[in-house]
């Protein structure tokens, strides 16, 4: 009889347990734990979709453990979301990351392709210094782009413009770090202490499904 009571009890346990963390899964989002309200929503490209940006650096290990994770979601992500990648700029040795991006981008390389991951890979993995423009020139070259051409776009007269834009919207969408992912420019989504790389895609879906409805 007691071994059945302990039986009948760790079910219990089992039951509460596994019903906490579906209820965990599914409660709405919380202003200010699982994101932020921008103090001055920015305009977005599209009002016929919702837009979702992250902001990245491809040097953060942070940005790294989420790269995979998010370019799955991305490959099934519903047709009214409109998302981009924007590359941060903090510090000058965060500009040859960003300039890769745009050449990349330029090129026709967008950051679905698997050059992207290369990137992540060749930095976190291999531990090449892709700050250095010899040793990112020569990378490039090996994984069969187009070296001339990449560094034509690299080292273009637009490019400072294009770095220069990019650090007045981090201003404008107050940055302090990545990764970050914003929600029709105004929902912030940075994860939470203690937190996974899931619960942020969940918390991103759970944002986006109430600006949806606030449409």
């Amino acid at each position: 009889m007691e071994r059945f009571k302990r039986i009948v009890a760790v079910w219990v346990v089992f039951l509460i347990v596994s019903f906490a963390g579906v209820m965990t899964v599914h409660a709405n989002p919380v202003e200010g734990r699982d994101y932020k309200i921008l103090s001055n929503p920015q305009p977005t490209q599209n009002s016929d979709q919702i837009e979702v940006i992250e902001f990245f650096w491809y040097g953060c290990p942070h940005c790294n453990n989420l790269h995979l994770p998010l370019k799955s979601w991305l490959k099934n992500k519903p047709d009214d979301v409109d998302f981009r990648y924007v590359p941060a700029v903090f510090r000058s040795n965060w500009e040859p990351g960003a300039k890769t991006y745009y050449a990349l981008e330029t090129m026709g390389m967008g950051a679905m392709n698997e050059i992207h991951d290369k990137i992540y890979d060749a930095i976190h993995r291999d531990k090449i210094n892709l700050t250095d423009e010899a040793t990112l020139f020569n990378w490039i070259e090996k994984q069969g782009i187009e070296k001339d051409r990449f560094v034509s776009i690299y080292k273009s007269f637009s490019m400072p413009n294009q770095i220069a834009r990019t650090k007045q919207m981090m201003q404008q969408y107050q940055l302090t770090g990545v990764p970050v992912l914003v929600v029709e420019g105004k929902y912030m989504i940075a994860g939470k202490r203690g937190g996974t790389i899931q619960d942020q895609i969940n918390t991103l879906e759970q944002v986006i499904e109430m600006v949806r409805k606030s449409k």
